[in-house]
């Protein structure tokens, strides 16, 4: 297992943390029982089996 040889800063460690960034979901309309909602583009296969 790697071990670090010396410990990072306090500032190196959340410089390289404020890189990380999470994406949005890109999201969808769609009409469920009459009501358009937005869901994630992934969730699509799943909501067209239902109905």
């Amino acid at each position: 297992m790697a071990v670090p040889k010396r410990k990072t800063s306090r500032s190196n460690t959340r410089h390289r943390r404020a890189q990380w960034k999470a994406t949005a979901p890109d999201l969808v309309p769609v009409v469920i029982d009459g009501r358009r909602t937005l869901v994630p583009r992934n969730l699509m296969r799943h909501l067209h089996r239902q109905s």
